[in-house]
């Protein structure tokens, strides 16, 4: 035996006889605890009142519209005329390079305007061009009719002038003969090239018998347009009515096509896009109303309204998350572009409703039970839970009523909150 008890040094004596120590002191409090000590239950009353079910999600606000403008071509900065903050119109110009710094087909485009907007005038605003029409078309059917009677002519005897000399004089005599075929084949060609032109001068008229032929209008407003867009190449434009978040250029400064000038947000319709999952989707429509909150701005609620909601899932590591579209209805000038909101959409609300702690229920056998107290004993009570909002849940059905006492925490070998 001594042999025995010397295979072990004394440190691990000692750690056996801490342990055992232990061990027994636990089983000491547990006798004395089964034999003596009552649990103490703590009961809530069941209550009516208000019941919010939302689904919370995040998501980053942006601007309905957005633009980052850039700069066209390549110049020195003449003019800015607006800051960060300004807000602006569509077709506000922000910015301009100078002429003196511009190719020599940037500046040329000035005068092709130019010329291109009086051709254009002249078009809408003179009638020449139906007069000069209708003045071809009777001298084309003049032509024709000479051209035509020349060669009907020509099918039967005509005069024929032969000229001769005699006594030294040029003389001429006239006789009735037939034309030979180089005169006839000669007559056809001039007929029908009067006849060509006289279709040609009639489409003319017919197209210009209410004004200017449309597609003489188009290629002038072609021209107008290609000039114009040419010139804006030298001014940055705003897009849209919006505010100005960001600014970039200087006077002076020279910059080269693609560069960046500006940013526009239209700050007065501010949305959030957020990822709600397959389990959630169905319950969010347009329409339903929603609160947000920022960490960059405390101790404020937003309020917002779901806009949109997307109709085919996105896939992203296994899980699959829907685009819902809250905008904003109340937002500051605190709430900018870029901030993480915190948003929960409220699609379902019911008042005056009995609620039961979600804390008090457990699932027992796969049906959910709450436990009251009788004779000092937890019993349990099957219940039918509705809409919850994570806190509470609407009472549908069970032997349960307004101001019963229901217990909070109920014996420990039974199972969490919905079987959790």
């Amino acid at each position: 035996m001594k042999k025995f008890f010397e295979r072990f040094s004394r440190r691990t004596w000692i750690i056996i006889g801490a342990v055992a120590v232990i061990l027994l002191v636990a089983l000491i409090i547990a006798v004395r605890s089964g034999s003596g000590t009552q649990t103490t239950y703590e009961t809530t009353p069941v209550a009516r009142g208000n019941l919010i079910a939302t689904v919370g999600a995040t998501g980053s606000v942006r601007a309905l519209q957005s633009a980052t403008l850039v700069w066209q071509t390549t110049g020195s900065v003449k003019e800015i005329s607006v800051n960060v903050g300004d807000l602006v119109k569509h077709d506000d110009v922000l910015a301009s390079l100078d002429k003196s710094s511009l190719n020599q087909s940037i500046i040329l485009a000035e005068a092709d305007l130019a010329s291109a907007k009086k051709t254009l005038d002249d078009l809408l605003n003179s009638d020449t061009a139906r007069a000069q029409a209708l003045r071809t078309l009777d001298t084309g059917e003049t032509n024709y009719q000479k051209a035509y009677d020349y060669r009907k002519g020509l099918n039967g005897k005509i005069d024929i002038v032969e000229t001769y000399w005699k006594f030294g004089k040029l003389r001429s005599r006239t006789y009735k003969g037939y034309a030979d075929a180089e005169t006839i084949r000669d007559a056809d060609e001039k007929l029908a090239l009067a006849e060509a032109q006289l279709n040609d001068a009639r489409r003319n008229a017919e197209r210009l018998k209410n004004g200017v032929d449309p597609v003489d209008i188009a290629s002038a407003e072609a021209h107008v347009a290609a000039a114009q867009s040419t010139l804006n190449m030298t001014h940055v434009v705003a897009p849209f009515d919006g505010t100005v978040t960001q600014a970039t250029p200087a006077i002076g400064d020279q910059v080269s096509a693609g560069s960046i000038a500006f940013r526009i947000d239209d700050l007065s319709h501010l949305q959030v896009d957020l990822q709600v999952s397959e389990v959630d989707i169905n319950n969010i429509v347009v329409g339903q109303d929603a609160t947000l909150t920022f960490d960059a701005i405390l101790n404020k609620e937003y309020h917002g309204q779901v806009v949109k909601v997307g109709r085919a899932g996105d896939t992203v590591q296994g899980v699959v998350n829907f685009v819902v579209t809250v905008e904003l209805t109340d937002a500051d000038e605190f709430v900018k572009p870029g901030m993480t909101a915190a948003v929960n959409v409220v699609i379902k609300e019911q008042n005056d409703v009995v609620l039961i702690l979600n804390r008090a229920v457990r699932l027992v056998d796969k049906e959910r039970v709450v436990y009251v107290l009788v004779n000092g004993q937890a019993e349990s009570i099957k219940v039918q839970l509705g809409t919850t909002d994570g806190v509470n849940s609407v009472l549908v059905g069970g032997d349960i009523k307004e101001g019963d006492a229901i217990i909070l925490n109920p014996p420990s070998s039974n199972r969490g909150p919905f079987g959790g």
